[in-house]
């Protein structure tokens, strides 16, 4: 009998990783495509067009579809009898095809993942190691999920154990109108419920890599079990809350709900929640010793190309000539085009930048009336002035922005998602703005950078301040000078029943 060998684990892993770095899956672009013919919020529309426009682009390009391309969530049924000729951990051998998959030169995939987590949180340099699953199953085969899940999502997971009388469906709708858009909406919810703390965050998160698009025939058809019901009404809730795409308030706000749940003690009733995001990424394959798995490119027709980021009637902001007067013009949900200067800046970076005003040092930029991209962008290949550069989660610098828009003049921010109390506080009494893009268009974002050269914190990597030159980048105003944020504003204008 053929064995299946760690070579074919190997190289179908890696495989993978790369095929989800630039596909969506199908039916995931079906469902956004539907979203954003039903979408009657302007801001939250032209946020699915990107989005859309953006997979269409690195699905042709073979870019990866985010910058954060994601840690890497490896699921492996392993028949009992099937036959296997491996010598080493399974550990091991899957963290040798994810270090392939993200150090392909032809497209280099961003190392995201940090060692010693209590510690210097030095990244490890090729997104290894993998957060493995593994089950023993009856057959004689190895089946595997592949899945990449980036940090913003990963960071809105909750769980709780509620009362056996309690309701789930109460506690994930407010859960959820409580995670902001960081989590970069529309995406899907995986839920887990019973089991034990572990098990119930385990099934969350294979959760998502099950189809998305059957509610519309349970729904036609009327729910046959509890799950089934509980996933309509938790679908249709959290819709009606408005978030909508990137939070910007609309009807959509999640594209599916997908439970699973298993048996669990009398006492209790563990629930856990894991959204995933616009970069819904992953692939199945089985294995069976006749070789590694192959994978077909998917049919671009799923793809529309008549979506388009509608950028007729936005205004243009010089970022070499910001003063007071233009940018207390701007007004929350007004489209913009970016041309000029604009540096790079995410944690590390502000942190270091904290501590050399803590030390009386001199910044090794002026920031004074300029802007700041929270972003950490994937490397460039075959002649590209950057990687896919799309924005990151903005409420990690909000303790940093009161000292540096008070000590830089600093005027314009550009991130994703909402802003805390406190750094729209610091926004307001310093007359600057922040700005968003849209989170999962990495690929189309990076196509309005010009010039991109690294200016200071090399050693940080991904994380070093970069000067960049960009041509009609799009973005939308979340803050302007008086404190309005549309994360607020759009929400409530949008959100549906009581």
């Amino acid at each position: 009998m053929a064995r299946i060998t760690e070579a074919h684990l190997i190289d179908s892993v890696a495989d993978a990783l790369q095929y989800i770095s630039y596909y969506h899956p199908p039916d995931f672009i079906r469902a956004m495509a539907d979203a954003y013919g039903r979408e009657e919020s302007p801001g939250a529309k032209q946020a699915i067009g990107q989005i859309l426009a953006n997979s269409r682009m690195c699905a042709l390009g073979r870019r990866p579809i985010c910058q954060d391309t994601g840690t890497v969530n490896v699921f492996v049924d392993v028949g009992v009898e099937a036959p296997l000729a491996w010598t080493r951990p399974l550990q091991e051998i899957v963290d040798d095809a994810v270090r392939r998959a993200y150090m392909l030169d032809e497209n280099p995939l961003r190392a995201s993942i940090v060692r010693d987590p209590l510690g210097a949180r030095t990244n490890t340099g090729d997104n290894a190691p993998a957060m493995l699953q593994v089950a023993m199953v009856a057959g004689d085969r190895v089946d595997v999920t592949v899945s990449a899940k980036g940090g913003g999502s990963e960071n809105k997971s909750a769980f709780a154990v509620l009362n056996p009388s309690d309701s789930i469906a109460d506690w994930v709708v407010e859960t959820v109108a409580g995670l902001g858009a960081g989590w970069c909406p529309p995406g899907m919810l995986g839920i887990g419920i019973g089991g034990s703390v572990d098990k119930s965050m385990a099934m969350a998160k294979a959760a998502l890599n099950e189809p998305v698009g059957d509610l519309t025939q349970i729904r036609a058809r009327g729910p046959q079990d509890r799950a089934e019901a509980l996933r309509l009404e938790i679908f249709d809730r959290v819709n009606d809350l408005g978030i909508g795409a990137q939070g910007l308030g609309g009807l959509t706000t999640v594209l599916d709900v997908k439970i699973r749940h298993f048996p669990t003690h009398a006492a209790s009733l563990p629930v856990s929640l894991i959204p995933n995001c616009a970069a819904t990424r992953h692939l199945h394959f089985t294995l069976d010793g006749s070789g590694a798995a192959s994978f077909a490119p998917p049919d671009l027709a799923d793809w529309p190309e008549d979506v388009l980021s509608r950028t007729e009637d936005a205004t243009r902001l010089d970022l070499d000539a910001l003063s007071p007067e233009v940018l207390n013009e701007l007004e929350p949900g007004q489209t913009l085009l970016l041309s000029g200067t604009l540096y790079t800046g995410r944690d590390a970076a502000h942190k270091r930048m904290v501590e050399q005003l803590d030390n009386g040092e001199p910044l090794p930029v002026d920031l004074g009336n300029r802007a700041i991209y929270y972003v950490g962008p994937v490397d460039p290949v075959r002649g590209e002035v950057i990687g896919p550069a799309g924005p990151t989660t903005a409420t990690r610098m909000d303790k940093f922005t009161d000292r540096i828009l008070a000590e830089t003049g600093l005027k314009v921010m550009v991130g994703k998602a909402e802003r805390g109390a406190a750094a729209i506080d610091a926004i307001r009494r310093h007359g600057a703005v922040y700005l968003i893009a849209v989170g999962g268009a990495a690929y189309l974002v990076s196509k309005a950078i010009r010039e991109a050269r690294p200016v200071a914190y090399r050693d940080l990597g991904m994380e070093a301040i970069y000067e960049l030159q960009v041509e009609n980048m799009p973005v939308t105003v979340a803050v302007d000078t008086h404190g309005r944020s549309i994360h607020e504003i759009g929400p409530r204008k949008w959100r549906r029943g009581g």
